[in-house]
């Protein structure tokens, strides 16, 4: 396979580690391994303790399978198959696709979500959001004109990366009408999920919604813990998950054994590990909302509905790309611009789940005049 590299990840690659200030994280600040098992069960802490570093069963922990299965409301252990969110895209375009298929995918995004079906052979249609006076907004119209006899699959990622917006209960049952109607299977990244401000606004998963959805999850954003590499797939199309796990057998295999008990802990503990990172965020969202104000000649500020991330865009003759080269070089700070994701508009992505949120857009301000571009 030929495959474009992966923007995002080649430009984290050369400055996360490196950085003293990073503002364009996604995910939320990392748990600890001490924090994590202090929330442990006394059953949990015993598997743990007595835990063989051998080989795991391919589809995932059974325990882990049911904790995943309790985050939907109709979904079975079984209809879940545990590896690294990646691979699990990886995997599910490689089962879902062939050449010459046609595949919808909301754009900017995730580059691997449409980037793994353009080196399959598909054609992919981009289905841009685009900001509005509240923050961003979805094309359905748009959307139902771009299905072609060929579409076999649309792929939408919500709440949405880099944005953070969050689509409303009936827009949502639009586009699942939509992908019914033409028999369609729909892929729905729900990593950012949980991470609503407004639990009130949260949607239901496309794996308990439609028969051919499929949802991608894990414990990377809305749960701290990136570093275990632990992600599912959850639906009630049993044959294609069948074709996932042997297509599995073509990559890992099977998953870490140690990653896997921990993340049982961490399913078992999700309340509280929630409750900690929408606390991180929200108080990093008034921060967010302030700065941009006091810099309102610099950034226009598009407000995110749900998630870790936000995209807001630079007002200035100066691309995107050349303002954080210049912030890295002048504050070690790193901040993400939207060519990565070969999105137009000058904008650039934001992270509000580390700790250290404040001190960034704190030093980010003592550029003074040149943050005005």
């Amino acid at each position: 396979m030929q495959i474009t590299d992966f923007k995002l990840e080649r430009y984290f690659a050369a400055y996360e580690f490196k950085v003293r200030y990073l503002l364009s994280a996604s995910d939320c600040e990392a748990l600890t391994l001490a924090e994590l098992l202090a929330m442990a069960d006394p059953a949990a802490l015993d598997l743990w303790r007595g835990l063989s570093l051998g080989y795991t069963e391919s589809p995932g922990h059974p325990l882990l399978r049911e904790e995943v299965a309790r985050l939907y409301n109709g979904i079975a252990p079984d209809e879940t198959l545990i590896a690294a969110p990646e691979e699990l895209i990886f995997i599910a375009m490689n089962v879902l696709l062939a050449p010459g298929d046609h595949v919808i995918a909301t754009f900017p995004g995730y580059q691997s979500l449409y980037e793994v079906a353009e080196a399959l052979g598909a054609a992919v249609t981009r289905w841009a959001l685009a900001p509005n006076s509240s923050g961003w907004q979805l094309d359905l119209a748009a959307l139902e004109r771009s299905i072609t006899p060929r579409t076999r699959l649309l792929v939408i990622n919500f709440p949405h990366n880099p944005t953070g917006h969050l689509p409303t209960a009936a827009e949502l049952d639009t586009i699942i009408a939509l992908a019914r109607r033409h028999s369609l299977h729909l892929f729905s990244d729900e990593m950012y999920r949980l991470l609503e401000y407004d639990p009130a606004e949260r949607l239901p998963s496309v794996a308990d919604l439609y028969e051919r959805g499929i949802a991608l999850s894990g414990l990377s954003k809305s749960f701290a813990l990136p570093g275990l590499r632990i992600g599912w797939l959850a639906s009630h199309d049993r044959a294609f998950l069948a074709r996932a796990a042997a297509f599995k057998d073509y990559t890992t295999i099977c998953n870490s054994a140690p990653s896997e008990l921990l993340g049982i802990v961490a399913l078992r503990s999700r309340e509280r590990i929630l409750a900690r990172n929408l606390a991180i965020i929200r108080a990093n969202l008034a921060l967010a909302e302030q700065f941009f104000a006091a810099h309102r000649g610099a950034f226009r500020w598009l407000s995110p509905r749900a998630g870790s991330v936000a995209f807001p865009q630079l007002i200035s003759t100066t691309s995107a790309a050349d303002f954080c080269r210049d912030v890295l070089d002048e504050k070690s700070l790193m901040i993400l611009p939207g060519d990565v994701f070969d999105f137009g508009g000058n904008h650039v992505r934001i992270g509000l789940g580390r700790r250290n949120f404040g001190e960034a857009l704190g030093v980010l301000g003592e550029r003074g005049g040149t943050v005005e571009g």
